[in-house]
């Protein structure tokens, strides 16, 4: 298991998030954006956005100190059970305010990729349930086999596309 914790030297919620991180003995790369332009700019082109702290645990992206969020990738990490849609996933608010999951990466020939899904990407259904955040999706997909029809918006233009897990 990997995570990455993005901070900044000021920020409560990051101080909070170490904290909650080390009484549990979980190991993190620490990049303090403050001072590392290469990490603000990763981070940026990760989540679209600038706030601190962000954790990526797994590829999967955590905006701010939600620490139960952060326990259910932890867990999930720990178990090694993934959704398998090969993607890093933020909240994100797109156009007239509809909510989503921002799609942050694709990894080359996962599922997402083959489907055609694209950085910056914003996925707002999944076989028409609406998903308002990236734990709707986590939600949503976790225990899919098969396929999942995902609706998502591209710029200003509604998509939707099939992807095909493994069974």
């Amino acid at each position: 298991m990997r995570v990455d914790v993005y901070t900044s030297p000021t920020c409560g919620y990051c101080h909070q998030a170490k904290r909650f991180l080390n009484e549990r003995g979980i190991r993190y790369f620490e990049y303090d954006v403050s001072r590392d332009q290469d990490a603000a700019e990763r981070m940026v082109n990760l989540t679209g956005q600038m706030g601190v702290p962000v954790l990526v645990i797994d590829g999967q992206v955590v905006l701010g100190f939600d620490r139960n969020r952060i326990e259910s990738l932890l867990a999930v990490a720990g178990n090694g059970h993934r959704h398998g849609l090969g993607l890093s996933v933020a909240d994100a608010v797109t156009y007239a305010t509809r909510q989503g999951a921002y799609v942050g990466t694709v990894r080359p020939g996962s599922p997402a990729e083959r489907a055609g899904l694209h950085k910056g990407d914003v996925i707002v259904s999944v076989d028409s349930k609406p998903i308002d955040n990236a734990q709707d999706l986590e939600r949503e997909t976790s225990n899919v086999r098969g396929s999942v029809v995902i609706g998502f918006m591209r710029g200003e233009e509604e998509m939707q596309a099939q992807i095909i897990l493994a069974s």
